[in-house]
């Protein structure tokens, strides 16, 4: 049985307005990750709260790694040519 006295740490408990301020989300995209399991949540009756603690695990998850966005920038132009040279209607 839990003892009120046996518990080292508090728990810091955010709202998910807090938690979603926290993430630089909408309220709405923080339901989703919880909805999809990406971050946990507590339903204390008919209120949602998030642990700071794994708020901040979630933040950390988040990190992109170096390199894996190249996906997201043009390639460079070769040196040389030009995209108008590809565009001639010879004309």
């Amino acid at each position: 049985m839990f003892y009120a006295g046996e518990m080292t740490d508090d728990i810091h408990w955010l709202s998910t307005g807090d938690a979603a301020r926290r993430l630089g989300v909408t309220a709405r995209t923080l339901y989703r990750f919880i909805d999809e399991g990406q971050i946990p949540a507590y339903r204390f009756g008919r209120v949602i709260r998030l642990q700071a603690q794994e708020v901040d695990a979630f933040i950390d998850q988040c990190r992109i790694q170096p390199g894996s966005l190249e996906h997201l920038y043009p390639d460079t132009v070769e040196a040389g040519t030009s995209t108008s040279d590809s565009d001639a209607s010879g004309a």
